[in-house]
């Protein structure tokens, strides 16, 4: 009998609850007392500092933010599980208090991140109060599963500013830096391992079942988008997701276009304090 949707999302859900999770590294913008607080979560192949922009953006707005380095990336541990479960167990796992169980008001998630935070956020709809996905992951069909293999092993065969710049000129030099040291810390192997550990790769029924309020920052489709067609079509049937498309972005949209990204941030997160938690239980 084949499998439902639903009885993916069940499957998944479960997996995040029962996967053991590793301890995520986090660094920190903005006051430690501030009221409002934000996790961001980066994308396959990167790690929290590549996120600096979202993070002293919302930190100049008064939030305190964390980005975390995933399993397999940057400073986290490395494991032998690389399905997006298991980055969502790591994500439930991190909380805004290290000894409680409240919710984080803002969670951002870009690419690999976007899966991972659609994941945890189905799985525990106490776990964010609003959901940002950047570009996300949510379905890859063959060719765009290829693009992504093509990229991160173009990535590790040539880890140079000079080629980071070639290939994205209009980055800020900090973010060709903090590319360079992110595929440098980075785990080829868990690389390999996230792709072939989730195909298909496919987290539909997850986004299909967020219950709190989720704004899509899509890249641009004319220049490259994950997020797209009839993909970004069937998500937004979920009343609980919205969409906005970055102009002239691509797939790093807060990277392509970091001032229309943070903007466009900024103010719907402002709006979700104002109108306070909404989700369905």
């Amino acid at each position: 009998m084949p499998e439902t949707s639903a009885d993916a999302f069940a499957a998944s859900s479960l997996a995040v609850r029962t996967i053991s999770p590793v301890a995520l590294p986090r660094y920190r913008w903005g006051r430690a007392d501030a009221p409002a607080k934000a996790l961001v979560v980066h994308g396959l192949g990167s790690n929290g500092p590549s996120t600096w922009r979202l993070c002293a953006a919302l930190a100049d707005r008064g939030w305190r933010v964390d980005a975390i380095d995933l399993r397999g990336h940057g400073f986290a541990p490395r494991s032998l599980d690389y399905r997006i479960e298991a980055y969502a167990a790591d994500l439930l796992a991190a909380r805004p208090d290290e000894a409680a169980s409240s919710p984080w008001n803002l969670v951002i998630g870009h690419s690999l991140g976007g899966a991972a935070t659609a994941v945890t956020a189905a799985a525990d709809p106490r776990w964010t109060n609003a959901l940002v996905l950047l570009d996300p992951a949510i379905h890859l069909d063959e060719h765009d599963a290829g693009v992504i293999r093509a990229s991160q092993e173009a990535a590790f065969a040539e880890n140079t500013e000079h080629a980071v710049r070639a290939k994205s000129p209009d980055w800020h030099p900090v973010d060709v830096e903090l590319k360079v040291q992110a595929v440098a810390q980075a785990s080829r192997w868990a690389i390999e391992q996230t792709s072939a550990q989730n195909e298909p790769w496919d987290v539909r029924a997850a986004a299909a079942a967020l219950g709190v309020p989720t704004l899509v920052v899509a890249a641009d489709p004319h220049v490259y988008s994950l997020f797209r067609g009839s993909l970004a079509a069937e998500v937004l049937a979920n009343p609980r997701v919205s969409m906005t498309i970055i102009q002239g972005a691509g797939h790093n949209v807060h990277r392509d276009r970091p001032a229309e990204t943070t903007t466009t941030i900024g103010d719907w997160a402002a709006l979700q304090l104002e109108q306070g938690p909404r989700r369905d239980t």
